[in-house]
């Protein structure tokens, strides 16, 4: 199988509150998955940076919110084909909470079009979801329980 293959680990932050999930819409300029799906916000980790401050440094640029705890919950491999390039994405997904605020891309022309608070009844179909995002709303009871439990 020819073509060009790419390696991507990201961290990414399942944030919930009430009965609601922050999301991320992917734009235009999403390298790994299809534009249009909501996802998780939080995105590649760059060389020589820690997971837990990719995950802040991307949460702020994709939401505007402040990270204030993380707990590592689990970590899945996906494969996907975008624009000519097969990827293969290592995903770690954090049990996250921000600081009360409400969600504003900061960063411009990035691989987010919108962000908001998604309400958990929207997301029934994983149509409308990131294969990231569809495994996280099936964690979704352990990341709550994760925040909650002395570590």
């Amino acid at each position: 199988m020819g073509g060009l293959v790419r390696t991507r680990i990201s961290a990414y932050a399942i944030v919930a509150e009430g009965d609601r999930l922050l999301l991320a819409r992917l734009s235009d300029a999403s390298p790994v998955f299809m534009p249009g799906l909501w996802h998780l916000p939080g995105g590649g980790i760059d060389p020589g940076e820690q997971p837990a401050e990719a995950l802040a440094r991307e949460l702020l640029e994709e939401t505007g919110l402040r990270l204030t705890d993380a707990c590592l919950l689990d970590a899945r491999t996906y494969v996907a084909q975008r624009d000519g390039v097969r990827w293969s994405l290592t995903a770690l997904f954090y049990a996250a909470a921000v600081k009360d605020g409400v969600p504003t891309m900061i960063e411009v022309d990035g691989s987010t079009e919108a962000v908001a608070w998604v309400p958990l009844a929207d997301l029934r179909g994983d149509s409308v979801l990131s294969p990231a995002a569809a495994d996280a709303l099936r964690m979704l009871d352990r990341a709550k329980a994760a925040l909650t439990t002395p570590r």
